[in-house]
């Protein structure tokens, strides 16, 4: 007698049932996790282009930034004219609004490139990630966000992360590279400012692909009248440094790549993973950009951290996946909250 494959459940268990919408839940979140990694993985090479270009060929930080915004203007205009023209349209009333946004783009490019200079890939980008600190003082102060307990601590061990990383803790580094020290904190203040924009941008209900294109395009701008400026003021090069590549066609080639890869494709693939993953979720892979960025500067610049600039990167990695999870919750909430209001 054969023994029948069904049994009755007993009292007290559950019977697991895999539906099909569960497995294209887990489907959609295995597909979303790995464009969202792979948009990180694209992102974390721009300051390899950007250190490899300022080394190898010399560029000077004010114009490798004027043609990195003027190729990703151009290359995204090329791609609306194709493909989606209705996205070059912008309501009058938001343009003062983008022209700021582009100023404070132009800005936050023209020192983070001059950090990478000064600091090299790996260090910078973990430095530029401090803005996690900026950013919760600044939402408080701007957004009138909540800033509890948990923030005050998380910023607390990201500031002493950034002390490490930095050097800032040792007097002869700020004899050896006062300005790449004071560059690099700079640049997270500036960083912070623009994801501040960013989000002031998404209260107004623009496409993110249109803000993209005139914040870029207006930053191009800004930065060339940075490179016309003298040069003991800015730095600037002027119009014949603008060409500082000259014919080195394969300098211009890899500045082309820094343009349309890790900005255009990371950003075109981070939106796409957005329509899989949580926005939260999708945040919180993005943060490991200075993990990626440091192995991939080991490995092709030879860039090496010490131990305490190990544990500084640590301090400020833990910080900013902490922050991001607060703010996740925070943003389920005020979700939840609106939905039940309406």
């Amino acid at each position: 007698m054969e023994r029948s494959s069904k049994r009755e459940t007993q009292p007290g268990e559950e019977t697991l049932k895999i539906t099909p919408t569960a497995v294209t839940t887990a489907s959609q979140l295995t597909r979303g996790t790995f464009i969202c990694l792979t948009a990180t993985i694209i992102w974390s090479t721009t300051a390899i282009f950007i250190r490899y270009l300022t080394v190898n060929y010399g560029m000077p930080p004010l114009v490798l930034a004027f043609w990195r915004d003027a190729f990703v203007f151009l290359g995204l205009a090329f791609i609306f004219a194709v493909s989606t023209p209705k996205r070059f349209r912008l309501e009058r009333r938001h343009l003062p609004f983008m022209i700021l946004y582009g100023f404070i783009l132009a800005i936050f490019n023209a020192i983070w490139t001059i950090s990478v200079k000064l600091n090299g890939a790996a260090i910078s980008t973990v430095l530029v990630f401090s803005s996690a600190i900026y950013t919760v003082f600044l939402g408080w102060q701007i957004f009138n966000e909540h800033i509890g307990v948990v923030k005050i601590l998380g910023s607390l061990v990201a500031l002493v992360g950034l002390i490490l990383v930095s050097g800032a803790y040792d007097p002869t580094a700020w004899q050896l590279n006062a300005a790449g020290i004071i560059i690099g904190l700079i640049s997270g203040i500036t960083f912070s400012l623009y994801s501040l924009m960013g989000r002031a941008c998404s209260y107004r209900l623009i496409d993110p692909w249109t803000t993209l294109f005139y914040i870029f395009g207006f930053a191009m701008v800004f930065l060339f009248i940075f490179n016309l400026a003298p040069g003991w003021i800015t730095g600037g090069a002027g119009v014949s440094g603008l060409f500082w590549l000259g014919d080195a066609w394969i300098g211009w080639l890899i500045l082309l790549l820094l343009s349309i890869g890790p900005t255009i494709g990371g950003y075109g693939l981070y939106a796409v993973s957005l329509t899989y993953l949580p926005a939260s979720l999708a945040n919180l892979i993005a943060t490991f950009e200075p993990a990626m960025t440091a192995i991939l500067a080991y490995f092709l610049l030879s860039e090496r951290f010490s131990l305490l600039e190990i544990l500084g990167g640590m301090l400020i990695l833990g910080s900013v996946i902490a922050l991001r999870l607060i703010e996740g919750r925070a943003i389920r909430r005020f979700a939840i909250n609106q939905a039940v209001a309406d």
